[in-house]
């Protein structure tokens, strides 16, 4: 198996999600989770080739003379994200088949996760900017998709919209920002960028290169201030959210910029803007958790939090900082994997999320219990979970920070009090104290396919944290070496570093989170928690609601001003901003030298060009439209006979084809219509008259500047020598129309197409219409 076959498995696998849904029914999920158990399989054979300090590398030739080639790139850190996008989206799967198994939709939500699946794996391997950017907005639409996956809820719809808009737009300066990067090193291929970082930072687009890629990666990964579309993305069913939002998508733009960081860093801009975007979010976003009540939403703003923690990591840059963003990426997948699906086990079988209305669940979902303390414990950084020495790493690298280590460490002791807090909230809160149901509902233990997978991760978050030798050599060196730059580079991982500045700070953070925890309810109920919320929570909502209110205003604005329902004034407008931008460019901006010679010119050709004036002005004042017709059809049969002249009789024949086909086609339809009885002005004749003169002139002059330029015959000679031997066609002009541009041509003949049948589809509905007026009215 290639890499590519892997892709194309988990893509094929998407179109047979709706059949496996409709005839395996309740172990449909069970089915699918094989497609991405053996994209895992095959990514775990590479450990040994990847530890051993070599990469993979893939090619397909694509598109050749773009230089896009569909390549693909594994190492460390690539494999490590492939592992958990594959692993945990082997347990979605069936997570997914459970929770949605009553949902008759439950074939679409398997198509939709495993074209997010496909596409995400695409991002994580590819190593062409190109093929990366398709599968980037690949995983913006399945999510869009996934978001708005129960449709006919308006706020899965503006949630769906909202999230799309925010990565769509990002996408757009992702690729601006790609290509200005490929300008500068000569290559689409990232692995072919790692050893140019120096003329990459002291090139002048250096800068307008990394602002676009940043807008694209922070938008991505819910960066500050793009932050409010993750916490509005939780009306997504909650298999979707721990894979989309905890696991996969929103890291994106945390994987972007690890890996572009051995490009891209090593700069004053690099380091100030990304460490201080992500610790920005890292404490907005921290508290933000403790102001809410619904388990997904503490979820989701942790998660933010742990976005700005990697994003501010990335940005330092040194050597702890990169091996705490390969443990932290894996421990946080692991954590909070497990607590978004218990959390939507406890909606699923409780009947809610909210906290206020539920609590010791643990007496009737014992599985369910365990594995979601388990979960909260690591991400609250207790030993001996993995969570903790992703902490303390996190602390060590902020400690070692070259630039405002003490500002950074300050924000990051802050931000995990908070989540310590969270994780009381979303562990022992539905879990312990006296039970209590919602709206009497029956509670018990959720099927085996909705707690297995929280199981898993969980007790890996155990083994990891009590054994990191399995992992530290094998995964997580290769990972941070690829990140650094240096794939040379060891970490070693270990549980217990005796008792420094990390450890304390852990202490402190421990015991001040659960203080937090013991009043949260009087301080999420404070005037203070509850401001902050308005402001920083929704205030980027009512600022992405008025950006949007204020562009369709802007649209219906500009659409009631030209699209005002009459033929005349688009032409007029068109006209206009030709005569005005092309006049202003030749006469101002061009150094061209129109030179006009008629002494070569017969009295047969002035006696055509005076017929087709004399025609012109004949359908300019006709009082029919049928004589306007016929007129117009004067201009271009003498057309044809210039080009007879000129020794183009095919160009003659085409000519007068259109022209007789163009005076019947018209001439029958006005028959039918009604004669206009809009009155023109004489001032709106006069200005058409003058702008329709300026238009004569531009195009004669533009005729007579391409006269007296020095003819180039490159074209025409390659066309001439091509025709037949590629084409296999003797007529130069059909060749070039049917070949050499054959999808411009094409994309004509679609055009009209699709004109017609718009147009047939609207007569028919028009005769429909009248009829059932008819029925009604007799």
């Amino acid at each position: 198996m290639t890499i590519l076959a892997a892709l194309l498995l988990i893509f094929s696998a998407a179109f047979f999600g709706p059949a496996a849904a409709k005839y395996l029914k309740k172990s449909s999920g069970w089915v699918l989770a094989l497609v991405p158990f053996t994209v895992f399989a095959y990514l775990l054979s590479f450990i040994p080739v990847i530890s051993g300090g070599d990469v993979v590398k893939e090619s397909w030739v694509w598109v050749s003379y773009l230089g896009v080639n569909m390549s693909f790139y594994l190492d460390g850190f690539s494999l490590m994200f492939g592992l958990i996008v594959s692993g945990i989206g082997t347990f979605i799967m069936i997570y997914g088949g459970g929770y949605l198994a009553a949902d008759s939709n439950l074939g679409r939500f398997y198509f939709s996760i495993l074209l997010f699946m496909g596409a995400m794996m695409g991002v994580v391997l590819a190593d062409n900017i190109v093929a990366l950017f398709i599968f980037w907005e690949l995983t913006s639409i399945s999510s869009y998709l996934l978001i708005g996956y129960k449709y006919e809820k308006e706020d899965s719809r503006k949630s769906a919209l909202q999230a799309l808009l925010v990565t769509g737009s990002g996408g757009l300066a992702l690729l601006a920002g790609l290509i200005i990067l490929s300008m500068i090193t000569g290559t689409m291929e990232i692995s072919e960028m790692f050893g140019q970082s120096g003329l990459v930072a002291e090139h002048p687009w250096y800068l307008g290169a990394l602002i676009l890629i940043l807008i694209g990666a922070f938008t991505k990964s819910a960066q500050f201030p793009f932050h409010f579309w993750l916490p509005g993305a939780m009306a997504a069913p909650t298999p979707v959210s721990a894979y989309l939002h905890s696991a996969t998508m929103v890291k994106a733009g945390v994987y972007l910029l690890a890996r572009l960081n051995p490009v891209l860093s090593g700069t004053l801009e690099w380091t100030y803007i990304v460490t201080g975007f992500g610790a920005v979010t890292m404490l907005v976003a921290a508290w933000l958790a403790i102001a809410h009540t619904d388990l997904k939403k503490v979820l989701a703003y942790t998660t933010v939090m742990a976005l700005g923690t990697l994003t501010m990591l990335i940005g330092m840059g040194h050597e702890y900082a990169v091996k705490a963003v390969a443990v932290f990426i894996l421990s946080h997948s692991l954590y909070k994997g497990a607590l978004f699906m218990v959390a939507g086990t406890v909606d699923h079988e409780a009947g809610t999320r909210d906290i206020r209305f539920i609590s010791g669940l643990r007496k009737t979902m014992p599985m369910t219990a365990a594995f979601g303390c388990i979960a909260a414990l690591s991400m609250a950084g207790v030993a001996p979970l993995l969570g903790f020495i992703g902490k303390e790493l996190v602390y060590e690298a902020a400690l070692s920070s070259v630039s405002f280590p003490m500002v950074l460490i300050g924000m990051a002791v802050l931000a995990n009090i908070a989540v310590v807090a969270s994780s009381g909230i979303v562990a022992i809160r539905p879990f312990f104290g006296e039970y209590k149901e919602y709206n009497n509902k029956h509670v018990h233990e959720a099927p085996l396919s909705m707690w297995i997978g929280p199981g898993v991760l969980s007790v890996l978050s155990i083994l990891f944290g009590i054994l990191p030798f399995l992992i530290d050599t094998a995964i997580i060196s290769k990972a941070a070496g690829a990140i650094a730059g240096t794939p040379d580079l060891v970490v070693s991982l270990k549980l217990w570093h005796g008792i420094n500045a990390p450890l304390i700070l852990s202490i402190i953070t421990l015991l001040s989170g659960i203080g937090l925890y013991l009043v949260w309810n009087k301080v999420r109920e404070s005037g203070a928690v509850q401001a902050y919320d308005r402001i920083m929570g929704q205030g980027p909502v009512k600022g992405y609601e008025g950006w949007l209110n204020g562009t369709l205003g802007l649209a219906a604005a500009q659409t009631k001003f030209f699209q005002n329902g009459y033929l005349r004034y688009y032409m007029l407008c068109i006209v206009a901003f030709f005569v005005v931008l092309v006049g202003y460019t030749m006469l101002v901006k061009t150094d061209m030298i129109i030179v006009a010679d008629f002494s070569d010119i017969y009295f047969y050709e002035w006696t055509l060009a005076g017929v087709i004036v004399i025609a012109a002005f004949a359908a300019v004042f006709a009082g029919s439209g049928l004589v306007a017709i016929a007129a117009l059809g004067v201009v271009g049969y003498s057309i044809a006979l210039l080009y007879i002249l000129f020794s183009a009789p095919d160009l003659a024949i085409t000519q007068v084809l259109v022209e007789t086909l163009t005076v019947i086609l018209v001439a029958l339809v006005l028959i039918h219509l009604p004669q206009s009885k809009v009155k023109v002005s004489m001032g709106s004749k006069v200005r058409d008259g003058i702008l329709a003169g300026s238009l004569g002139l531009i195009v004669t002059l533009i005729m007579l500047a391409v006269l007296n330029t020095e003819f180039d015959p490159f074209m025409t000679d390659y066309f001439a020598e091509n025709s037949y031997v590629v084409a296999y066609g003797r007529n130069i002009v059909n060749v070039i129309l049917v070949d050499f541009r054959a999808l411009d041509t094409f994309g004509e003949i679609v055009v009209i197409g699709v004109a017609g049948i718009g147009v047939y589809a609207l007569i028919k509905l028009g005769k429909k219409v009248i009829t059932k007026k008819e029925g009604t009215t007799a």
